[in-house]
């Protein structure tokens, strides 16, 4: 039985995935650089790979697999969206996966996994699906991404409508991307981050490109009524725009990476197991400064 609680509401995921298909493009600059960023970790692979699995890459990773000669099928939560990828490509939640264990030896995930209520419970089957010593390289969305956006909304709300009411998703920090990829069961885990810097003119234009990927509000405790129609107004007179007039709005993403367990991995020595310590070992490169008398200046 999944006890993860509720916090997207994964039919309305689904519906803004779907509608996406055909606004996508608008903001395929920004999926093309994510997908990048995520071809550049794997060229710094030196095996190679033979059977890949894309998670809602809406084509732009498959088609960067391919090209690499790497056999990639296409999955993804919108049947309009696996359609859209090349084939061979088919529609499926990403919280239960259809596939046996040890099928693939390498799974992609850009900019596709923080709409998973249980994602302890995917990156888990992810792992699984790994053959030993697979790959899992992935990007996600990381605080502080949209917070001058719902700080800003919250403010605005609280003012006009005496409460407030959920816009923007929570997303996770990097820390605890790290913490998650541990959890799961990958070995030899590793998070770092990358910022795209984005800037909009206006605040309907970045609504705009988040309706265009999919990413409008899907939270299950959201307002079922429409907003006030000074609310977005407010919100923008709250944003603080940059010398140029415009509003920053970086992505933040988390690059995640991690390798299904294998016992041919190179394995961390038990504590206590160490026959050098690393101050020694800096120390007699030079790269360690005698810091063991300080003198005051004169």
């Amino acid at each position: 039985m999944n006890d993860a609680p509720i916090i997207f509401d994964r039919k309305a995921v689904k519906a803004h995935r779907t509608r996406s298909a055909g606004l996508h493009t608008t903001v395929m600059p920004i999926l093309e650089t994510a997908a990048d960023i995520l071809m550049d970790r794997l060229d710094d692979v030196t095996r190679r790979f033979t059977s890949a699995l894309d998670l809602g890459g809406r084509g732009v990773v498959a088609a960067r697999l391919t090209a690499r000669g790497i056999p990639v099928i296409s999955s993804d939560f919108s049947p309009a969206l696996a359609a859209s990828a090349p084939p061979p490509a088919l529609c499926a939640t990403e919280e239960a996966l259809p596939f046996a264990p040890h099928s693939f030896d390498l799974v992609t995930a850009s900019l596709s996994l923080h709409w998973i209520n249980d994602l302890p419970g995917a990156l888990s089957q992810i792992c699984r699906i790994l053959k030993p010593d697979g790959l899992f390289l992935a990007s996600m969305p990381v605080l502080p991404t949209l917070r001058p956006l719902k700080q800003a909304l919250d403010y605005a709300e609280l003012a006009l409508c005496d409460g407030v009411s959920p816009h923007v998703s929570p997303l996770p920090t990097q820390q605890s991307c790290a913490h998650l990829l541990q959890r799961a069961g990958f070995a030899l885990p590793v998070v770092d981050t990358e910022v795209l810097d984005l800037r909009y003119r206006t605040v309907t234009a970045l609504l705009k490109d988040l309706r265009a990927a999919g990413e409008n509000n899907a939270l299950a405790l959201r307002a079922r009524t429409f907003s006030p129609r000074m609310l977005f107004a407010a919100a923008a007179a709250d944003l603080a725009p940059d010398a140029e007039g415009a509003l920053p709005m970086p992505l933040h993403m988390a690059i995640l990476t991690g390798w299904a367990p294998s016992p041919n991995q190179q394995q961390p020595l038990k504590p206590g197991a160490f026959t050098h310590a690393l101050e020694t070992a800096l120390a007699e490169t030079g790269t360690v400064a005698d810091t063991s008398s300080e003198k005051s200046a004169p």
